[in-house]
């Protein structure tokens, strides 16, 4: 009779334990392979030190690729355009009305989650990559360049019910490190900036 009763026992914290894993796997939450599509955003580099080149901000939109490992560790690739927009650039000499270059950002990412059991899925990440800008006559580049960067962030990602699709909002410290043979507007110092965005969210791989 004990025997049996070990056994009814046993067999309950089994389909109990099995509950609750199911229970947690039913939350709504990253795949293996995530999609990010980056509709709007912007990017703002401060204004430099030492040649003075002026600070600037672009319209962002890209799209990333997730990969996860586990529910904690993943690696994310990303393309990002800065679109040029015209404005006020304050120079040593006086302030110019003019369109910035247009930048394309890439970089690979670590991704570190901080799982919630819920749909809300907090997150850290940082990386390294390449800037590149163009040609922009109206500041005085006159050829386009290309930069070695680093990005340090983090930011929030939301899952809806079905786990399906989610938003996210994202934040990225980024530092460009300088050329010698940069234009006087951007790269012949060290420049750090800020990007925003929001972008949606779609699992393609459960």
């Amino acid at each position: 009779m004990k025997t049996w009763i070990a056994v009814i026992y046993a067999v309950g914290i089994g389909l109990a334990g099995a509950n609750q894993a199911l229970a947690q796997d039913s939350v709504p939450g990253p795949g293996t392979v995530v999609v990010t599509v980056i509709p709007g955003g912007a990017t703002f580099f401060t204004e430099g030190k030492n040649t003075k080149g002026p600070s600037f901000g672009s319209y962002s939109l890209g799209a990333g690729v997730e990969f996860n490992f586990n529910r904690y560790i993943g690696v994310e690739g990303e393309v990002s355009g800065g679109l040029g927009v015209t404005q006020n650039l304050q120079f040593t000499g006086g302030t110019l009305n003019a369109k910035t270059p247009d930048l394309i950002n890439y970089s690979g990412n670590l991704v570190v989650s901080v799982p919630t059991g819920r749909s809300v899925l907090p997150y850290a990440t940082g990386g390294v990559g390449g800037l590149t800008y163009f040609e922009r006559a109206g500041v005085q580049i006159n050829d386009a360049g290309t930069f070695l960067t680093g990005n340090a962030g983090g930011g929030v990602k939301w899952f809806s019910g079905s786990g399906r699709w989610g938003l996210r909002g994202d934040y990225r410290f980024i530092v460009t490190k300088s050329k010698d043979d940069a234009p006087a507007f951007f790269g012949q110092e060290t420049r750090y900036g800020h990007r925003v965005y929001g972008g949606l969210l779609i699992n393609a791989g459960r």
